[in-house]
């Protein structure tokens, strides 16, 4: 392990219902506020669930020119402005680095679907002649690292991985891969989506996935409480400057911590279901750990997975016992910054992960808001609706994806 490169996170930027810089995204989450609403972006009238984390607060012209807007979905539109977040954040002037040794994996757990709903619109109502030339370029998930690169001419490893609520923390950790093995200097990645419209409220509620508290939005996403039922779908992009080590230092870069470890599993067990023990799960917590040169007691919190369904809580519950020790898991601090923002879907891991990495700079853990009534299958510490100051050393992140897809990352303070 002496031999891998050290990665270091030098650069920030996140689209979020709780804000799109990381002054107002941290304030928000650590005050335990809620971004979810009343959705706004379509009559949401006749559908089981009204209640979304929209993205406000947010001015794409300080990004994009109106223009090339126009040939941009929603969730590229994030990405590209919190991409540009994050590199002005990290101080890098990519016309004095070796762009070949710079890329992108941005990534989306669904794509264009806005692009796809208003096509099929355009095809119903005035037929295959009218077509956008735009629509495949705008609707393919790959796209986003595609506008990223091109911007600032990044020519080194580009791709994306699609793999659902796992997408963003994936990018991230094979990111880090590249860059351990010497592949790369500097990575962007990340995640971004922008899913909500008919199709994606309508298909999730046909999965009967969804939260219906439609007239408490706020209160709506719950993790681990007992009274929970169903995530609260969300929008937005995070995406993090990944810069190897010394590279970092002899600029003199700001590093918000070190990304120290990845572990990724699969349950191999049902298309949306979580496996009932979490084996998997666990798994990938402790590969993480292991990969940052950690063992378990290192672990001073763990941003979970948190969907606020009935079965990923409890399922997540058991994976973190099962990856730390039913002992030292009861002395961790564990929540779901999901209870704020809703879920991001394939942008929540990078999104999540520049609340760890905030949380390991600032010694605040941000809370789990709505946890009224403990699930009692859930009787971890939770850090219930209110943040807390803390010393944290380490800290994990967990995503899980439909298809069993698990992915953890580990950070460590600086």
């Amino acid at each position: 392990m002496q031999d891998r490169k050290r990665v270091a996170i030098t650069g920030m930027g996140v689209v979020s219902p709780l804000g799109c810089t990381l002054d107002s995204f941290w304030s928000r989450l650590t005050s335990g506020e809620s971004g979810v609403v009343r959705l706004t972006k379509f009559d949401a009238t006749g559908y089981d669930t009204q209640i979304g984390g929209e993205v406000r607060e947010f001015s794409p012209e300080d990004f994009v020119s109106k223009k090339e807007q126009r040939h941009l979905d929603p969730f590229s539109l994030y990405g590209v402005s919190a991409a540009k977040m994050a590199v002005k954040d990290s101080g890098l002037d990519f016309s004095r680095e070796n762009t070949e040794r710079a890329g992108v994996i941005v990534s989306t757990g669904i794509g264009g679907l806005i692009i796809l709903q208003n096509q099929m619109r355009v095809l119903i109502d005035r037929g295959p002649k009218r077509f956008s030339p735009f629509m495949i370029p705008q609707m393919i998930t790959n796209i986003l690292s595609g506008h990223i690169a091109i911007e600032y001419g990044l020519s080194g490893p580009n791709f994306c991985v699609t793999t659902a609520c796992a997408s963003g923390t994936h990018s991230i950790g094979e990111a880090l891969r590249i860059m351990q093995h010497g592949e790369a200097d500097i990575m962007l990645a990340g995640g971004a989506e922008g899913t909500l419209c008919e199709l994606g409220v309508g298909g999730f509620n046909a999965l009967r996935a969804l939260s219906t508290r439609n007239d408490e939005p706020a209160r709506a996403s719950r993790p681990f409480d007992a009274q929970r039922d169903g995530f609260v779908p969300s929008e937005g992009a995070g995406v993090l400057v990944l810069e190897e080590w010394e590279h970092a230092k002899a600029r003199g870069a700001h590093i918000y911590a070190e990304l120290a470890g990845y572990g990724r599993t699969c349950d191999a067990y049902h298309i949306t279901a979580p496996h009932e023990d979490g084996i998997q799960a666990a798994r990938a917590m402790r590969l993480a750990t292991q990969d940052a040169g950690l063992n378990p007691e290192h672990i001073d919190y763990v941003n979970a997975h948190g969907t606020s369904t009935p079965l990923n809580d409890k399922t997540e519950t058991k994976a973190v016992k099962g990856a730390l020790g039913e002992e030292l898991a009861r002395k961790v601090a564990v929540s779901s910054t999901k209870s704020m923002t809703g879920h991001l879907l394939g942008a929540a891991g990078a999104v999540e992960s520049i609340a760890c990495a905030l949380a390991l700079q600032n010694g605040v853990i941000p809370p789990t808001i709505n946890l009224e009534n403990p699930d009692p299958d859930c009787d971890l510490d939770y850090v219930p609706n209110t943040a807390r100051e803390a010393e944290i050393s380490a800290c994990l992140n967990n995503s899980l994806g439909f298809g069993g897809h698990n992915a953890t990352l580990c950070f460590k303070r600086v």
